[in-house]
């Protein structure tokens, strides 16, 4: 795909994306810009057409967080920013995701019902400590406890490849009975 069909096909997508992001259309139009400048002097450097869409998308993320941090001038924390994923970067979270539950399963009960709670449930550590009749540092112990061994559990079942922020970018499994047969081997 060249630069012009790039532009053509992405140039509404990006300036919606990075306008629900700075609410100011001046502005927005000086990030696409800046967008697909970027594109064309990084071009060379995608090595698979097929994350075309990630690509410009974590491009627009970058240049919007640029753009912040000129405004404000102070340091930006890109979780600040809310994010909309390419439907790719949501089938790889959706398979993973999927794997999850077979992995809480071996989690010993109290760790396992810590997640249930405040991942699935909705519930605030707070609100979990309450209910279980625990304290407060017990409850953020416990959940944080849970997900590093969930963690733990996941990097042992597959390799992952993730980008600057921690986002996963692409797994394949290495040796994992609880992942979906559709996943990458």
């Amino acid at each position: 795909m060249n630069l012009e069909q790039i532009y053509i096909q992405f140039r509404q997508k990006i300036k919606e994306f990075i306008l629900r992001r700075v609410r100011n259309e001046q502005a927005a139009e000086d990030i696409v810009q800046d967008v697909f400048l970027k594109i064309h002097n990084k071009i060379d450097t995608l090595r698979d057409e097929r994350k075309l869409e990630s690509w410009i998308y974590q491009i627009a993320r970058h240049s919007i967080t640029d753009h912040f941090r000129q405004k404000k001038n102070l340091p930006l924390d890109r979780d600040e920013i809310p994010d909309v994923d390419s439907g790719q970067d949501d089938e790889n979270f959706r398979k993973v995701a999927d794997g999850l539950e077979p992995m809480l399963e071996l989690l010993p009960d109290h760790y396992r019902d810590a997640i249930k709670l405040t991942e699935f449930e909705g519930l605030t550590q707070k609100e979990m400590a309450d209910k279980l009749g625990i304290s407060l540092s017990g409850a953020k112990s416990r959940v944080q406890r849970a997900r590093a061994m969930l963690k733990d559990e996941l990097l042992q079942c597959c390799h992952f490849e993730f980008d600057r922020f921690g986002k996963i970018i692409d797994y394949y499994r290495v040796s994992c009975p609880c992942c979906p047969a559709n996943s990458k081997e």
